[in-house]
């Protein structure tokens, strides 16, 4: 390893370190301000991913990318209505977290299955307006049971904690998104080994977070915070899949088919070329004798023809006898013996 990429790495490294550092500073002065910071993060990521995937959806060689896209604009959508439903924003009627606690089970299981889904489209044409119409419907169907009909089950109890139902479905979205890497693990040759490893490392955080979500009694205890240090992370590492990858090499991610099909014509190039090298080939003027045709080799000597297009190509010979040739030798032989 050399001395750049140590010192890379260790400026990374402390950058990590601070960043963690000032958020967990900003929640002891005001756990609104870290929550806001934490969840705007991932929420510019989610539509950063959206964009990115929308504005190069030509180019792409699998709707895997497509598909999240589209899936991560609604997600980002909820986590926006999430942020601004968290307990003290007092943004909207309600006062308590049960609303802002819904909203994040509602992003995370649309989250996850999308992440369980997405590796289906691999191979399969997407068609954009279907999908977005069909996530659209979802998304108003969940917030109109949050906001307008409130048959949304409840998730967060005052002075109770977290509900039956809300501590479930952790566990629940937990087994969807190690399905996801399941099947993520199956399709593995359809990306580059790189961006597997940064999705696969990204699931593995949210799995993490939603473990955190699972036993806080306080929206602004530990476990809460822990929980959103791991979101970052795991956004940190979708973005750095998906959008810094597409960016800065976009052949890993988007043209990964066509590098793949270069890749084997040139060493189907190589082996041809390495073939045709192997082959002894004639040509040029070849003196032949016009009476017995044997032939002249570079150093004067006459070769019978067989032995001379034997040492100059691949060519071997096996002897017989033309019809022609027979009949008329046979037949001396007929007039030797009748004499």
């Amino acid at each position: 390893m050399g001395a750049k990429t140590v010192s890379k790495i260790i400026f990374y490294s402390l950058s990590i370190i601070l960043i963690f550092f000032g958020l967990y500073f900003s929640s002891l002065y005001n756990f609104l301000l870290f929550h806001s910071i934490a969840e705007i993060f991932s929420i510019v990521v989610a539509y950063a991913i959206f964009m990115f995937a929308w504005n190069s959806r030509q180019f792409m060689d699998n709707n895997y990318l497509f598909f999240l896209g589209i899936a991560y604009f609604f997600i980002g959508c909820i986590d926006l209505l999430h942020t601004l439903a968290y307990s003290g924003m007092n943004i909207f009627a309600t006062d308590g977290a049960n609303l802002a606690t819904q909203l994040w089970i509602s992003a995370r299981y649309l989250q996850s299955i999308s992440l369980l889904l997405a590796p289906l489209f691999l191979k399969r044409d997407l068609k954009a307006v279907p999908i977005i119409i069909s996530y659209l419907l979802i998304t108003i169907l969940l917030i109109s049971a949050l906001f307008i009909w409130q048959i949304f089950p409840d998730c967060y109890v005052e002075n109770s904690g977290l509900t039956v139902f809300k501590k479930i479905s952790e566990y629940l979205i937990s087994l969807i998104l190690i399905c996801s890497i399941i099947f993520l693990t199956i399709k593995r040759e359809a990306f580059d080994q790189d961006i597997f490893k940064l999705l696969i490392a990204s699931i593995i955080f949210t799995i993490g977070s939603e473990l955190f979500f699972t036993f806080y009694v306080s929206v602004f205890g530990l476990s809460n915070l822990l929980g959103h240090f791991l979101k970052i992370i795991a956004f940190y590492l979708f973005y750095k899949a998906i959008i810094k990858t597409g960016l800065l090499k976009p052949y890993d991610l988007l043209f990964r088919n066509l590098r793949k099909s270069e890749q084997i014509l040139q060493k189907e190039k190589e082996n041809l070329q390495k073939a045709l090298s192997e082959i002894k080939t004639l040509k040029g003027i070849v003196p032949i004798c016009a009476n017995c045709k044997k032939i002249r080799d570079d150093d004067g000597y006459w070769n019978q023809l067989e032995e001379y297009i034997r040492d100059h190509s691949e060519v071997d010979f096996s002897h017989g006898i033309c019809p022609d040739c027979a009949e008329k030798l046979y037949s001396e032989l007929d007039n030797m013996k009748n004499k």
